[in-house]
């Protein structure tokens, strides 16, 4: 029998392809609206609205295709690149992410951490912190807020994914993390409580 990490990862070629193909049209969009604002076009609301959607749409495509995307093993990135798209990702919102980590990077840890936070957004519908800390052995994650949204049917689906069988597709990462942790032959842990989640691996 084909184990989970011998098989291609058909999901994230997918992801990758789609926001390789996606993320050129939108910076595109937004370096035109940059010189449309140049030439003298108004400044008003409309344009203040499409330069933020644009903006956003960017960084959420960035993110995107390191959760969602194909990540060789020799792979790295570094965590100015991994900062930046953070900080896109989240500015004006109600989750805030705070990132400590080495400079340099393997890319599928941070793939791995992404779909995390992703998990995380699920539980934080009306904002909250996201602490990210990588020691010399592991990558440890903690989510506090006043007020969670914890639906731990999707929870214990990362430790036992034999149990997820109604999910959609905005908790696809539910899926996608236990099948990310079986690749990298990692053991993921996780404590909730009523106002805070810690992860590690």
């Amino acid at each position: 029998m084909t184990e989970v990490h011998d098989r291609p990862d058909l999901a994230a070629l997918v992801g990758s392809r789609i926001c390789h193909d996606l993320i050129s049209p939108i910076g595109a969009i937004g370096n035109g609206v940059e010189l449309m604002l140049m030439e003298g076009a108004a400044k008003g609301p409309e344009m203040a609205l499409i330069t933020e959607s644009v903006g956003h749409a960017n960084a959420r495509i960035r993110f995107f295709r390191v959760a969602f995307g194909a990540s060789g093993a020799d792979q790295r990135i570094g965590r100015s690149e991994v900062l930046s798209v953070i900080s896109d990702m989240t500015h004006g919102g109600r989750v805030q992410i705070d990132w400590e980590s080495p400079a340099d990077l393997p890319r599928r840890d941070v793939k791995l951490v992404f779909l995390l936070i992703l998990c995380l957004e699920s539980a934080l519908p009306y904002g909250g912190q996201v602490q990210v800390d990588r020691n010399e052995a592991r990558w440890a994650l903690r989510a506090t807020a006043p007020k969670m949204k914890v639906d731990e049917s999707l929870w214990e689906g990362l430790i036992n994914p034999a149990g997820l069988t109604d999910i959609g597709p905005a908790q696809v990462q539910f899926l996608l993390v236990p099948d990310e942790i079986t690749r990298q032959h990692r053991r993921l842990t996780t404590e909730l409580a009523a106002t805070e989640i810690r992860l590690s691996f």
